[in-house]
């Protein structure tokens, strides 16, 4: 079993992430204050803490001949689960930074990917793999 991660990142606005972690992405919402706010991530336990004076990056490097945000930042599902998330972002009608593909076809790491950002510029990849535990570090 893998042990859940933890993970804080700086947002700009709290209600903005708590509209966009807890209600687009339904995370569930944990302790709070007027500073931060946990969410449960899948799993995983992720925090947002407010600063107002955020700085936002623009960095890519290629992979798979698409421009990949760094830093980034997401969690690994089953093929079935990212379908239904990528579903579910499709009809909610959010913005793609990498539009969702299938990456390294017919390859021991294909995998189903997906980015997009946050309301304060921090980039998200939804990876999704027919065989998580047999695909996720395979070469």
């Amino acid at each position: 079993m893998l042990s859940p991660f933890h993970l804080a990142v700086s947002v700009d606005s709290l209600a903005k992430a708590r509209e966009f972690y807890g209600q687009l992405l339904e995370c569930p919402e944990g302790r709070s204050s007027d500073r931060w706010v946990d969410f449960n991530f899948f799993g995983h336990q992720f925090v947002v803490h407010l600063d107002e004076h955020k700085q936002r990056t623009d960095v890519s490097n290629i992979v798979d001949g698409h421009g990949i945000p760094v830093p980034h930042f997401g969690v690994v599902l089953t093929m079935d689960a990212w379908n239904e998330l990528r579903s579910s972002l499709e009809q909610q009608g959010v913005q793609f930074v990498v539009e969702p593909h299938i990456r390294f076809p017919n390859t021991a790491g294909e995998q189903g990917t997906l980015f997009i950002r946050d309301p304060s510029g921090n980039t998200l990849e939804f990876k999704g793999f027919a065989d998580v535990e047999g695909q996720l570090f395979a070469t």
